[in-house]
């Protein structure tokens, strides 16, 4: 019989050697994290943390975050050992077309993934989000004998993850919020792909992160377990989130061991045989000891702990039968009754104020509606009547103050609809929009229904200048699959954009907001939100259409009444969402826009992208410049005259 100390050794060799045989078999990869970090995830998994591989989605489970995704095989090695539905042949077909092992670890594609990570620094930022949605559930639904909210959230981060900036926002936040079930080791290798870290990256890590307000820790070797064991303890016990560094060797028992020629390719023949003889692993590729499997399989265990926690929740449901439902409903995500009608408006209201109103009206009968501001509160209005502030003291409040952090904001907002039990939502300007795109593009691989709320849509900014006016912002979000954009035209557009983007359950959306005042449209039409597109104006056998989205389709609407005044027949078009509108069947769509017909898009933004709806467009291809707003739209070319210029131009 082996010994437990030996068996230890064979499994976290196991990891090593199916990291090692995947990445060779694919001539692709990185080898040397998964041979420096096996013993922690030996650890993590094995050990520590609380999960059931037989229901990966199991909502009590300790959550893990490969924040340096490069490193998968490190997490498809022991998700398969573990018992997870990843198997030996997946992990052979490792980085191949529709395998289940993909060079990044990616969320709803893998069973025991959390997160899409690969983009350094995105998985410390997001586990935030997990800690965070953690915190606030246990704190609404938790009550003493009945800790039905109870779980860890562990990350794995590399140098790179702690040398991106959008890390240090968030664990900022973390340290800030006291998230004492946040707990990170660090794979502390020195080595970066261009050779050693010091290169670059000198500063003290540990002061740094305790300057966020962090327990701090040090494991001088990754492959003493008691050691990382105490570390753990320590983490567990202490009311502030713990960065443990983890003093490692990339590309352990190799003879590339501490190169950075161990990062990102396959060790190679010779250096793999060597390998096998430094650890004593007699077996050959992708063979791994039964008594290995038997002693790391942990479904039986998962198993136990889920139905504990099942029978704790039976009895919750006895003793609080109205916060049971509450957390089975949320946990579902189930939408409960949203307000069908927009609230009452009287006069011209900018949308970024009327979509304030709409959530005053919405978040009332929404309790799990979390939401937030990059420092921009007043400016956005997101901050709905009776939401109190989010705080360690008052850690029941539903507003999150993310200071000016707008990467880290998109990343925690993307941890907190990941988590379950939350809708989250934060804002920031348009133009800032591409300080926090890497989350937005995450939250579009993921399917993560975030929504982003960005206002100040355009140069209608006016004295604010070209620096705060977006231009190409639009078009560059609209070119991301998987998110939605929304551009309402007014008040009761707005309202229903929101009962979109609420309603959307797998996918981002993008609520894009005026700073100025805009003329109200009819209530009823407004509906057409809910296509993406709809008839606002029409004429007996149009000649033509004007389309526009937002505070221009006024202009168009100017623009018509000056065309019918000299017997010009026009349609007009509002297109608040090209993605929701292409979701539209054919014929709506060609009832909506004939493609016979000719057609101009009127927007103050670029003119690329609006082929696909318009046979010209009239936009703004420059940067705009600082003035009062009406006198920059005068002296760009956004005016009623313009619009018919353009439009008869394009009927000759």
């Amino acid at each position: 019989m082996t010994e437990p100390k030996d068996l230890e050794a064979l499994s976290v060799n196991a990891i090593r050697f199916l990291a090692i045989d995947a990445v060779e078999k694919a001539k692709s990869g990185h080898p040397g994290m998964p041979m420096a970090m096996a013993p922690l995830a030996y650890l993590l998994f094995h050990e520590a943390m609380r999960h059931n591989p037989l229901d990966p989605s199991w909502p009590n489970r300790d959550r893990f975050v490969l924040s340096a995704g490069h490193g998968s095989m490190l997490l498809y090695a022991i998700l398969h050992l573990t018992g997870y539905d990843l198997s030996l042949e997946e992990l052979k077909r490792f980085r191949q077309w529709g395998s289940k092992t993909p060079g990044h670890p990616e969320y709803g594609h893998t069973p025991g993934v959390e997160v899409t990570t690969g983009p350094l620094g995105q998985g410390i930022a997001t586990a935030v989000g997990l800690a965070l949605a953690e915190r606030k559930l246990a704190a609404e639904f938790n009550r003493p004998g009945y800790e039905v909210v109870n779980h860890y959230t562990y990350v794995l981060a590399s140098d790179g993850d702690l040398m991106e900036g959008v890390s240090g926002e968030a664990s900022s936040l973390a340290g800030h919020w006291r998230l004492s079930k946040l707990i990170v080791f660090w794979d502390d290798n020195r080595i970066s792909i261009d050779g050693p870290t010091d290169l670059a990256f000198t500063e003290d890590v540990l002061l740094r992160f305790r300057a966020y307000g962090w327990q701090t820790l040090r494991v001088e070797d990754a492959n003493n377990l008691q050691a990382l064991r105490h570390a753990l303890r320590l983490a567990q016990l202490d009311e502030r989130p713990s960065l443990i560094a983890v003093r490692s060797h990339i590309g352990f028992g190799s003879p590339k061991q501490d190169s950075h020629k161990a990062h990102g390719e396959p060790l190679g023949v010779e250096a793999v045989a060597a390998t096998r003889r430094n650890l004593g692993w007699p077996y050959p590729p992708f063979e791994v000891p039964e008594e290995v499997y038997r002693h790391m399989d942990m479904r039986e265990k998962g198993r136990a702990w889920q139905e504990a926690w099942e029978q704790l929740l039976v009895a919750y449901a006895r003793a609080y039968p109205d916060l049971y439902q509450e957390l089975s409903r949320r946990l579902k995500g189930e939408l409960p009754s949203l307000p069908e009608e927009p609230p009452t408006f009287d006069k011209p209201i900018a949308t970024r104020a009327a979509s304030g109103r709409a959530l005053d009206a919405i978040a009332s009968r929404m309790p799990e509606l979390l939401g937030g501001s990059a420092d921009l509160t007043p400016s956005n209005n997101t901050q709905a009547q009776g939401m109190a502030g989010f705080s360690p003291q008052n850690p029941t409040g539903r507003y999150i103050h993310f200071g000016v952090r707008e990467h880290g904001m998109g990343a925690i907002l993307n941890g907190l609809n990941l988590h379950g039990g939350y809708r989250a939502y934060g804002g920031t300007f348009l133009v800032f929009s591409d300080y926090l795109r890497p989350a937005i593009r995450l939250a579009a691989l993921m399917g993560t229904p975030t929504i982003f709320v960005f206002t100040h849509d355009s140069i209608a900014l006016g004295e604010d200048g070209p620096t705060h006016q977006p231009v190409e912002h639009l078009v560059s979000l609209r070119a991301m699959p998987g998110l939605w954009v929304i551009r309402p035209a007014d008040a009761y557009e707005t309202f229903y954009a929101w009962h979109v983007a609420l309603g959307r359950k797998e996918g981002p959306t993008a609520l894009v907001l005026t700073r100025q005042a805009v003329p109200l449209l009819s209530p009823e039409k407004a509906k057409g939100v809910l296509k993406g597109g709809y008839v606002l104006e029409d004429a007996e056998d149009p000649e033509g259409v004007l389309v526009a989205t937002g505070s221009e389709v006024h202009l168009a609407l100017e623009a018509r009444a000056l065309l019918a005044e000299r017997g010009r027949r026009v349609r007009v078009v509002s297109l608040p969402s090209f993605e929701l509108f292409a979701a539209q069947p054919q014929a709506y769509r060609k009832e909506v826009l004939p493609p016979g017909l000719p057609t101009l898009a009127v927007e103050a933004g670029a003119t690329l992208g609006w082929e696909r709806y318009a046979h010209k467009a009239v936009g703004l291809d420059r940067f705009g410049a600082s003035a009062p707003y009406p006198e920059v739209y005068e002296r760009l070319g956004f005016t009623p005259k313009r619009v018919v210029e353009a439009f008869l131009d394009l009927l000759e």
